[in-house]
């Protein structure tokens, strides 16, 4: 094990052998660390936090801290960090809100300085979050999904997998799976086709998901009347019944594309 002589780690936490601890760091009680994780300088570590294996945290990141939540009342929550994470300087990352409430951030992620993860939030596996992303309380971020720098994401949003969002957008509906978005408020633009092809998805799964998405962000109807449409006029390939299903189930409604108005009808069919 190898901790600055600087830094203070209290004797309840729990350091694998290998753990690194870099100067003027705090690890307080409670607090998980496996193996092959490094911690900056500057760092704070606290709360019921576990953070699992060969994960870097940098200077000055803030993890586990009581939630920025109004209703919290000291209950015992936990903040969940998974394996191979990358969690860049200045990032802030709470634990859940009420007893044996949970943020979890899984394994594989990038976020990048100044991101927050906010109260009883789960980020899924292999994401990116850019600079300054910020995610509101019970935000769910599926597998892959990229998030661009300074996007502010409304509490209770869900994100879908292998999505991608633009840099400074404001997102308050569901972004919806495989779809690129961008804007203030976010819209659809089409397929992610760029981050579908990168992750091997195969011509017939894409073009089925292209076909999918214009029957529905283009049919001008509500978008779970269309979804529920097109799902009893197609046969559906595993990921487009997981689009289908996304919209059909969302509790925020879903972002529109951007090639059709918004109306009210949207908001409550």
């Amino acid at each position: 094990m190898s901790i600055h002589n600087t830094a203070i780690v209290s004797d309840k936490a729990k350091l694998a052998e290998d753990v690194e601890v870099g100067p003027f760091s705090i690890i307080g009680d409670n607090v998980t660390i496996n193996p092959g994780t490094k911690i900056g300088a500057h760092c704070v570590i606290e709360g019921n936090t576990t953070i699992g294996r060969d994960c870097e945290i940098f200077s000055g990141a803030v993890v586990g801290s009581r939630p920025q939540d109004l209703k919290f009342k000291g209950e015992k929550s936990y903040l969940i960090i998974g394996d191979r994470n990358i969690i860049r300087e200045y990032c802030t990352l709470n634990p859940g809100t009420g007893e044996g409430g949970k943020t979890v951030v899984e394994d594989g992620n990038l976020l990048m300085a100044y991101c927050h993860v906010a109260h009883d939030c789960r980020v899924g596996s292999g994401c990116v979050i850019a600079n300054n992303g910020t995610l509101a309380g019970h935000v769910c971020v599926e597998d892959k999904a990229i998030i661009g720098g300074m996007v502010a994401i409304h509490q209770f949003v869900r994100v879908g997998k292998f999505s991608i969002l633009g840099g400074c957008s404001k997102v308050t509906q569901d972004i919806p799976p495989y779809s690129t978005c961008d804007g203030h408020p976010a819209r659809v633009y089409g397929l992610n086709f760029i981050g579908l092809r990168r992750n091997g998805f195969d011509r017939e799964t894409v073009g089925g998901l292209n076909k999918a998405y214009r029957a529905i962000f283009y049919s001008g109807m509500p978008l779970r009347k269309a979804a529920i449409k097109f799902e009893a006029e197609n046969t559906l390939s595993k990921e487009t019944a997981y689009l289908v299903d996304f919209i059909k189930n969302s509790q925020r409604s879903v972002a529109r594309s951007c090639r059709t108005a918004h109306s009210a009808a949207d908001e409550t069919e």
